[in-house]
């Protein structure tokens, strides 16, 4: 054992030791300490992206941080199992971290577990891709990570590119930015589970956060991944704005068959840290999850699940 097992394991004693209301209580404690420049700027946030639940200390509103409580008590045995399952001490540094911000608001931690060395989804450690890649990148938006992984790897290294984008504007400027590159194959489609009608909801700061909803001005076609891909794929990207869930339900008969690299965003709410990892061992136990952030200190977003075979 050693200082992150120990750090560890006392967050989650304490957490354990006290009632759901308790921690509730602690975590809303821990937050009226904050600076006043800091609770704005979380509460900017949460107005901006409504993921987390809604966080206003003059309205006395503090749904964000019931959610949190409510994730930390009743789903510790399960981050308890994340972190007996990752793979190396700088997922369970960086799982502390996270659960410790939710709790006690601390940045020491988490700045210093922030990824540093790699460009997003592509831990050259951890992705060491070849030329027969089939890469599916769910929320291609502007084609920055197709970029970002020619920039790393080569223009070599790929056999073929899906891209899934359902912004109108993004498609544009994902065409325009990819139009040099071969076997890049761009779908307007939403990812679901199965195959049916969905709408988009549009988010007023930016395509980037653009959702679907089950009601809304644009239609788009949906579809899952099984349905849609019938190809082996090797390498599965997931970043859309909390829909991974279903995105995966979708894509698990992949999951099963040809085990691909699962690089998939587990922050758009307080559950998907813990229920991603759990969905994918049970279509396919023999995954191996690590955990990398690319935010920031004071609210660590951007946090990505590596899951290999």
């Amino acid at each position: 054992m050693n200082q992150i097992d120990e750090k560890f394991q006392e967050l989650l004693l304490e957490i354990n030791r006290k009632s759901k209301q308790e921690v509730f209580n602690k975590i809303k404690e821990n937050y009226n300490k904050q600076p006043p420049e800091i609770k704005n700027a979380l509460e900017n946030y949460y107005k901006t992206f409504s993921y987390w639940g809604k966080l206003e200390e003059i309205r006395g509103e503090y749904e964000s941080l019931y959610l949190r409580a409510t994730s930390l008590k009743e789903h510790i045995d399960d981050y308890l199992w994340l972190y007996n399952h990752l793979q190396d001490y700088r997922s369970k540094k960086l799982l502390y971290a996270v659960l410790n911000n939710w709790y006690n608001f601390d940045t020491t931690t988490t700045k210093t577990a922030i990824e540093r060395n790699y460009d997003q989804y592509w831990d050259l450690d951890l992705i060491q891709p070849s030329s027969t890649e089939v890469i599916v990148d769910l929320g291609a938006y502007v084609g920055d990570t197709i970029l970002t992984y020619i920039n790393n790897y080569g223009l070599n290294q790929y056999q073929k590119i899906y891209a899934y984008e359902i912004t109108p504007e993004s498609i544009e400027l994902l065409k325009n930015n990819t139009r040099y590159y071969s076997n890049i194959e761009i779908r307007k489609k939403a990812i679901l589970d199965a195959p049916r009608t969905i709408y988009m909801k549009t988010n007023d700061q930016g395509s980037s956060a653009n959702q679907i909803s089950e009601e809304g001005e644009e239609i788009l076609e949906g579809t899952s991944i099984d349905e849609d891909i019938k190809e082996p794929i090797s390498i599965i990207k997931m970043d859309i704005e909390g829909a991974e869930t279903k995105a995966i339900i979708g894509c698990q008969n992949h999951i099963k068959t040809d085990s691909p690299k699962l690089l998939i965003s587990v922050y758009h709410n307080y559950e998907d840290l813990w229920k991603i990892p759990r969905m994918i061992d049970e279509m396919n136990p023999d995954y191996k999850f690590y955990l990398r952030c690319y935010g920031t200190e004071v609210f660590p977003t951007e946090i990505i699940l590596y899951a290999i075979k």
